[in-house]
């Protein structure tokens, strides 16, 4: 890979052509028997999975559902095969992979040695966003906590390489896992060759806006993690002039429609809408289960499918690959629907009361987020004060 130091300073391009690089790294670790991916893409691992998109045949290259089902994937691969797999994430994702860590990979217990390549989002004295300050800094203790070994991956090519061999003779050595933590603005640029492309001409963006038109002034918003958020954010700025009526997920991928369901079975007088997305609908997809299990008739599900993890690179999803109108039928939605333009959103919005749900719409939709897009100005801790103070005023009468 192409390795670039903090203060700018990078490979002379005279002397290591970038694509040459790239080409190197992969190889060292092919030699060491890593040549399996699995993973959930991070925004700091960009270059890194997209380098592998271009590089490394798709059934070697597996986007897991979330990042302890890439655990469970690398744990399966090196079993049938005694070859090292390599599983990536942003640090966000290591609360999803401490079980299988501990239960199934640890030393201790089935011992199933996997290289781990961790995006290190908040780390300590660099700006970010408060949910990744958090998580940054327990970052390093959360695997000392489980007792994983690990190595800030080095920005310079040789001593990357250094690292990488150390770390395989470490996973020949100790038949355990092992972890890179990787620093912002490590890889250099790379453009995917192979990057995805939408057939569908409709923008999420697009698609939120004709939804706002049908969602009343007291129906509760939970939307998930990612542009999508930011998206409903400005445009209830531009039109409301107000956001209390929406809880934005500025983290925990996934969620939201837990968090939908919990304000729905206490908010019954009213449409509880989930604005979701389909990499989180998948990452956990047990909610639909128990969202229609559980017959919540004020509950719309929205999930904005464009088949991708865009904010974080743009790496697919299964999302086009199956049928969330069809999963919401068998899970006992009450209603599902699959739409592709305004006509058919305002359609299926029009079917939403607070009596004949569940109901699921899958918005299948474009790659084209703008460039210019802001974030929310208010903290999370001043969103969820608001959101809380609307659903008190608001639903007072149904709780």
């Amino acid at each position: 890979f192409f390795f670039q130091a903090e203060d700018g300073i990078r490979d002379s391009v005279a002397s290591r052509g970038l694509g040459d690089v790239y080409k190197r790294q992969v190889n060292c670790l092919k030699k060491s028997n890593i040549d399996f991916f699995t993973g959930v893409p991070d925004s700091l691992l960009k270059q890194f999975c997209s380098y592998l998109a271009d590089s490394v045949d798709p059934s070697n290259n597996i986007i897991a559902a979330n990042e302890g089902n890439a655990v469970a994937i690398a744990a399966g691969y090196h079993m049938s095969t005694g070859r090292y797999p390599c599983v990536y994430m942003q640090n966000s994702g290591l609360g999803n992979v401490i079980n299988p860590l501990l239960s199934l990979a640890h030393q201790g217990v089935y011992s199933v040695p996997m290289l781990l390549m961790i995006g290190w989002r908040g780390e300590p004295g660099k700006k970010d966003e408060p949910q990744h300050m958090i998580q940054g800094e327990k970052t390093a203790p959360l695997l000392t906590a489980t007792g994983i070994s690990y190595e800030v991956l080095p920005d310079y090519i040789e001593g990357a390489t250094e690292a990488i061999d150390s770390a395989v003779n470490y996973l020949k050595t100790r038949n355990s896992p092992f972890a890179f933590i990787v620093k912002r603005q490590t890889f250099g640029d790379y453009v995917q060759k192979t990057a995805l492309v939408s057939k569908y001409s409709m923008s999420r963006e697009e698609s939120i806006a004709k939804i706002m038109q049908y969602i009343g002034e007291f129906d509760p918003i939970i939307a998930t993690t990612g542009f999508a958020s930011r998206e409903l954010y400005e445009m209830q700025k531009k039109i409301k002039k107000t956001t209390s009526n929406s809880f934005l997920c500025v983290g925990s991928m996934g969620h939201a429609s837990g968090i939908a369901l919990g304000v729905a079975t206490q908010k019954k007088s009213r449409r509880v809408f989930c604005l979701d997305g389909d990499g989180a609908a998948i990452m956990h997809m047990g909610s639909l289960a128990l969202i229609g299990g559980h017959k919540i008739k004020n509950y719309v599900h929205v999930i904005l499918n464009n088949g991708s993890h865009e904010s974080v690179g743009g790496q697919p999803t299964v999302g086009f690959d199956i049928s969330f109108k069809g999963i919401a039928k068998a899970c006992g939605y009450a209603q599902s629907f699959e739409v592709k333009t305004a006509e058919e959103i305002q359609k299926a919005m029009n079917s939403c009361t607070i009596e004949n749900g569940p109901t699921m719409i899958e918005v299948k939709c474009g790659i084209n987020t703008r460039n210019n897009l802001g974030r929310p100005k208010e903290s999370p801790k001043q969103n969820k004060k608001g959101f809380m103070d609307f659903l008190m005023k608001q639903f007072s009468h149904s709780s």
